[in-house]
């Protein structure tokens, strides 16, 4: 869990920028703005690694090249749906990502890699369907719901899904890996 919980910051420090204009459009309702300070964030992220000397990891600098450029055409166009759909980009190439077997090992404990690794496989791939969909659902909403609506839902829908299938997840693992565990037991004890 400690794992998950890093990289997860790291996930989170990378996409900031994205957050800081989902808070601002909601809480502003005033897309320029918000488009705006997440570049400037964005910017701001790079030049505080960069000033530390610290290494950009890839997936900042994919987040600060997406913020400036949808940005930009949102700015130049006065269309804020090039950065609304910004997010569906983010969720197909992550989901690519989770489409390799095995991703999700690194992430669990021990006892779940010996007892249920087949069931980790599985639910890495239930995650890349996850973000496939997300990014039609958000592509979907950009172009039909106003900035702030679509700031608003997407968010809920985002938390919602996580949650809800790291939730499922966790009990799927551990119910039939605790079956798993008794049935190993089991025959020892005969």
């Amino acid at each position: 869990m400690k794992n998950l919980f890093h990289a997860a910051s790291f996930l989170l420090l990378d996409l900031a920028s994205t957050f800081v204009f989902l808070v601002l459009i909601l809480v502003t309702k005033n897309v320029p703005l918000s488009i705006v300070a997440g570049m400037v964030f964005g910017v701001g992220q790079i030049g505080w690694e960069f000033a530390r000397k610290k290494p950009v990891g890839v997936m900042q600098w994919l987040s600060l090249f997406l913020v400036v450029t949808f940005g930009t055409v949102s700015l130049v166009t006065n269309d804020p749906r090039f950065v609304m759909i910004k997010p569906s980009l983010i969720y197909v190439i992550v989901g690519v990502v989770m489409l390799k077997p095995g991703w999700m090992n690194r992430y669990l404990p021990e006892a779940a890699m010996e007892i249920v690794p087949d069931i980790a496989v599985i639910f890495g791939f239930v995650w890349a369907a996850l973000m496939f969909v997300s990014a039609v659902v958000n592509i979907v909403l950009a172009l039909k719901l106003p900035p702030a609506t679509w700031a608003a839902v997407m968010s809920t829908y985002g938390l919602a899904t996580k949650f809800g299938l790291f939730a499922i997840q966790y009990a799927t693992m551990r119910y039939i890996g605790v079956r798993r565990r008794r049935t190993q037991m089991t025959p020892a004890m005969a």
